[in-house]
């Protein structure tokens, strides 16, 4: 850890040099020839940060306020994006977005949490935190998909689903038990992508899937680690030993069997690149769209039981 913290130090110290290099630099030969120096020296660094993150300080990562929401995602992945509004039943729900677009030239559907940048616009998609009516919102458009034979995104950056009282008096527990239960009986292909923070049931109510993806600097979890650390040691503080337990990272999930692929990250993390972050991301896509594509949709649903059912077994010598 204290090696790690000395890393960041080092590599906010020689941000700031090149900050102050870029603004003068201009002809200046040797100025320039300085900066790029500089330049790999971060670039060094960052894999350096990256290679020694605990599970704590990657889920400080994922919850980077700068790293791409589904938004940016959709705008440099799919084309001809057109969101869907309202359940039909209660209201919108901002923090949890549907839409129909096309990915390489094929129609399908789009859906996943969206936070904001500031805080009118945090406010406004509710932390990314869905009510009742974005799980019902979601379901509505699966089964549009379904019926028009369009395969499903879902991309996942959330702490859980909104646990408020009118959430709750509208059925939130009900509206992501509905949701588990039909997307995995859905006839056609979903790939979920967990971007951010997977949290909760808030999370995998849109993650029942055929592929799960994670991004490299992303974690998912049942509970989040200042959750875990209060109910187990009635100390918040504790959540970097909580993180650890809850193996929560994309290589501990590659192992329990939990997601089928970490995508990775362009130096420093999507946050610093988002357009560089989206390439990585589109071209793993890409790949599990293909694959799934050729798969008839008995096959597809009895893959993704097995798959479920399978999940972080454990055997032991007799």
């Amino acid at each position: 850890m204290e090696a790690s913290t000395k890393t960041q130090r080092e590599l906010e110290m020689i941000e700031r040099q090149i900050e102050q290099l870029q603004s003068v630099a201009g002809e200046n030969q040797e100025a320039r020839t300085r900066l790029q120096k500089l330049q790999e020296q971060v670039s060094t660094l960052r894999q350096q940060l990256h290679s020694h993150m605990d599970a704590w300080q990657k889920t400080e990562l994922a919850r980077h306020a700068q790293r791409p929401y589904t938004l940016d995602y959709i705008e440099r992945v799919f084309t001809d994006w057109s969101e869907i509004h309202g359940d039909r039943f209660f209201g919108d729900d901002p923090a949890l977005i549907c839409g129909i677009a096309r990915f390489h030239g094929k129609e399908v559907v789009v859906l996943g949490h969206q936070k904001g940048r500031d805080i009118k616009t945090r406010v406004y998609r509710n932390f990314g935190q869905a009510n009742p009516e974005g799980y019902r919102k979601s379901l509505r458009v699966m089964k549009f998909a379904e019926k028009f034979n369009r395969p499903i995104f879902t991309f996942i950056d959330t702490p859980g689903a909104y646990p408020g009282l009118g959430a709750e008096e509208r059925g939130q527990a009900e509206a992501i038990a509905r949701s588990l239960r039909e997307m995995a009986r859905l006839k056609v292909p979903i790939i979920t992508t967990i971007t951010g923070e997977g949290g909760s049931g808030g999370a995998l109510a849109i993650a029942v899937a055929d592929r799960i993806l994670m991004l490299e600097n992303t974690v998912y979890s049942v509970i989040s680690p200042e959750g875990c650390a209060s109910i187990m040691w009635r100390d918040s503080t504790k959540r970097d030993v909580a993180a650890q337990a809850l193996r929560i990272t994309p290589k501990d999930l590659m192992q329990l069997g939990c997601i089928d692929e970490i995508i990775s990250e362009p130096p420093g993390g999507a946050h610093s690149d988002h357009d560089a972050a989206a390439m990585l991301l589109n071209q793993a896509l890409q790949k599990h769209f293909e694959e799934l594509q050729k798969l008839p949709a008995q096959q597809l649903t009895e893959n993704r039981y097995q798959k479920f059912r399978k999940m972080a077994q454990y055997f032991t010598e007799e």
